[in-house]
């Protein structure tokens, strides 16, 4: 219950993002069902936007497995981490399920909570938010280029606000927490003109600040396990 209770914002968050990415879909000759299945076994944005441009191109299967691949790299840094907040005790299975809807949301919400991460909770929030993404590219889909250009650029800033809103109560409690934040801000910042792509710059950021934070504040196993 208190997965399904956490998942329904990013719900709503994701189908205003989706609804835009809908209408790309369209624009690169997608119909509504292909929309769907799209964003229902690809839950990621970057990833999906990634592949629309290949996509329009009638690029070869190759190239497409190739650039999801990179622009999804991340999350193999994601999946890594929130291995280690399920129990020993966690079957196979439950890690499996889990690995499939991994993105920055869900998983800002799962780290966040204390102690070991609970399969179910994750099960309720990953059944909450992935019908706002797959419905949100179909209704997009549907409504094509109706819509003046500002209401949907207004849409697409629903989940960066959803994603502050993830981030800031835990930074506000730890300090540690915080300078992760912040660092992870600036370097964004300063590197902007940086010849490298959105997704490795994460993937090098995260592996930079995160090596640095287990050094410099490195989580006692005794608090993690308590």
């Amino acid at each position: 219950m208190h997965g399904i209770q956490d998942g329904l914002p990013i719900c709503f968050g994701y189908f205003a993002v989706a609804f835009s990415l809908g209408i790309a879909m369209r624009n690169a000759g997608m119909n509504t069902l292909q929309g769907f299945l799209l964003s229902l076994f690809n839950l990621a944005s970057a990833g999906e936007y990634a592949d629309l441009q290949v996509i329009a191109e009638d690029a070869a299967y190759t190239e497409i497995i190739l650039v999801t691949l990179i622009a999804n790299a991340r999350y193999l840094l994601m999946s890594a981490s929130l291995s280690q907040r399920f129990s020993e005790k966690t079957a196979f299975i439950h890690r499996l399920f889990v690995g499939y809807g991994i993105t920055d949301e869900l998983f800002g919400i799962a780290i966040a909570r204390p102690g070991y991460l609970h399969p179910y909770y994750y099960y309720g929030a990953l059944s909450a938010a992935v019908p706002g993404w797959a419905f949100g590219t179909a209704a997009g889909i549907l409504a094509g280029n109706v819509l003046p250009a500002r209401i949907v650029s207004a849409l697409s800033v629903a989940l960066y606000g959803m994603f502050l809103a993830i981030i800031i109560p835990p930074a506000r409690h730890d300090k540690a927490t915080a300078a992760v934040v912040l660092s992870g801000f600036a370097l964004s910042y300063f590197s902007s003109s940086l010849p490298i792509g959105a997704g490795m710059k994460t993937i090098l950021f995260t592996i930079i600040i995160a090596a640095a934070a287990s050094v410099i504040a490195p989580r006692k196993e005794e608090a993690d396990e308590a």
